[in-house]
């Protein structure tokens, strides 16, 4: 902490005063890290290194890596902490965390949890959380410097490069060994799945970087134009030619064109371009010379060239030409470990760009997102969380009703689901006890006997779930 340090400390363990007083708990913990992870301020309560038996450091851990809140009601039926017998003892039933974000960065983390036998925490302990952290990131906010934290990303060619998939581990290790080639590269893949985003990361990478990056969409210019667009023109090529003109592969010499869409060249299109891949040369529109131009061509499309090739859509030898190197993306729903990491990264960046606090997902809008196909991929991506940041206001906390009706289709609010783990008892409870009656005609002598309950223990739990004592007709 760089001001007012003191001043800084008082406030910070006042705040943690207040969480704990605002959400009851039987421990909680607050700690602060540097930029090498280095824990440099820490405040518990009733939690002593004797009982720190590796719970906390577990879950905050966690917490911090994932950039994500952590929710547990019942710890020892949780899948993910609820195997390791190691980390927890039988007596903690149930844990809430959260992870407090800044320029993109974890910096802190609040840890709660509360013995077995108290009511678990809620989503509602989570959104009263986030409300009051808000003050304990403005005080972190003012007195830790995160200008050499950020990392350099010309033209955002980060964003698809972001997960720990298999297949994404192997494209960054194909872009690092094409970057600094001059071969031509093709980049296959379904549309948002960020083609052009590879592109430009061979391009920033490489030996071109401090050339030009031209990039052009094949299908969005008509034919009559494209080519004129692709080649340049001289004056009086055509109506409305009335100066010469420079083509945009011209503009890419000494760097990279990228041509999107590929398989939506023409015919007449595709043999110029095979040419000037083979020659190094091209004929301005209207134009007897020749221009060399040194270019690297990328080129990306959505469509299955090989068919089209067989089919005689596309000419086979500029696809060989073409297809040196192949980058096959896949969708999104076929690498779901990096969506988490996605997600985060685009709530990180959309909360800076819009000059808001960093938002959190609800546990069932979190669900949701996961469970979504992402047909639009990448893309449909980003443009959801910028929608949910939109509708979720001042509100810090993305709820299951700012999605999508695609991703949300029954229109699921934080109102009418429930994460609360005494709820969900209360509803098996009611549920088998009804069904276990039915099973025994409404004796309940038969039933208390069938389900391990005395007579005044079944009789007690059907006060108190409303059933009645009668008989089936």
């Amino acid at each position: 902490m760089k001001e007012n340090p003191e001043k800084s400390v008082t406030l910070l363990s006042k705040l943690l005063d207040l969480v704990r007083e605002e959400i009851p708990s039987s421990r909680a913990l607050f700690l602060v890290i540097n930029r090498k992870n280095e824990v440099v301020f820490k405040k518990a309560w009733k939690m002593n290194e004797a009982e720190n038996d590796g719970l906390s450091s577990t879950v905050i851990r966690r917490a911090l890596e994932k950039k994500h809140p952590i929710l547990i009601s019942n710890l020892e039926a949780d899948p993910c902490f609820g195997h390791d017998k190691s980390i927890f003892r039988k007596d903690w039933g149930s844990i809430l965390c959260l992870p407090l974000i800044i320029e993109n960065k974890p910096v802190a983390a609040i840890y709660l949890d509360r013995k077995t036998g108290l009511d678990p925490f809620s989503t509602q302990n989570l959104e009263l959380l986030t409300v009051l952290s808000r003050p304990i990131h403005f005080i972190l906010g003012n007195n830790f410097e995160f200008k050499d934290l950020k990392e350099e990303d010309p033209a955002g060619v980060k964003d698809f490069l972001i997960g720990q998939s298999k297949a994404l581990r192997r494209i960054r290790n194909l872009v690092e060994r094409v970057k600094d080639s001059s071969a031509p590269v093709l980049i296959c893949g379904e549309s948002g799945t960020g083609k052009e985003l590879i592109a430009r990361a061979i391009h920033h990478r490489g030996a071109r970087r401090k050339g030009q990056f031209v990039a052009v969409n094949c299908g969005a210019i008509p034919d009559h134009l494209l080519e004129s667009e692709l080649f340049g023109h001289v004056k009086g090529a055509f109506t409305g030619a009335l100066r010469d003109k420079a083509g945009l592969i011209e503009e890419a010499s000494g760097g990279t064109f990228f041509l999107d869409e590929i398989g939506d060249l023409t015919l007449q299109l595709q043999a110029k371009l095979l040419r000037l891949i083979q020659e190094k040369e091209i004929r301005r529109v209207g134009e007897n010379r020749t221009r060399s131009v040194d270019v690297r061509f990328i080129s990306a499309t959505n469509k299955d060239i090989e068919k089209e090739t067989e089919q005689k859509n596309f000419r086979e030898d500029l696809y060989y030409r073409l297809r040196i190197v192949t980058i096959e993306i896949p969708p999104l729903r076929e690498r779901k470990e990096d969506l988490i990491l996605l997600l985060d990264y685009f709530v990180d960046n959309y909360c800076q760009e819009m000059k808001r606090e960093r938002a959190y997902f609800s546990p069932r809008c979190l669900e949701l997102l996961i469970n979504y196909s992402w047909p639009g991929n990448v893309r449909e991506l980003q443009n959801e969380i910028q929608r949910c940041l939109i509708f979720s206001g001042e509100d810090n906390f993305i709820r299951e009703e700012y999605l999508s009706p695609k991703i949300n289709p029954q229109g699921e609010t934080s109102q009418n689901s429930s994460f609360s783990y005494s709820a969900a008892k209360a509803e098996f409870e009611s549920r088998f006890l009804r069904e276990a009656l039915h099973r025994c005609d409404y004796n309940k002598s038969k039933t208390a006997e069938e389900i391990g309950l005395s007579r005044q223990g079944l009789f007690k739990l059907m006060k108190k779930h409303g059933i009645e004592a009668k008989r089936k007709s």
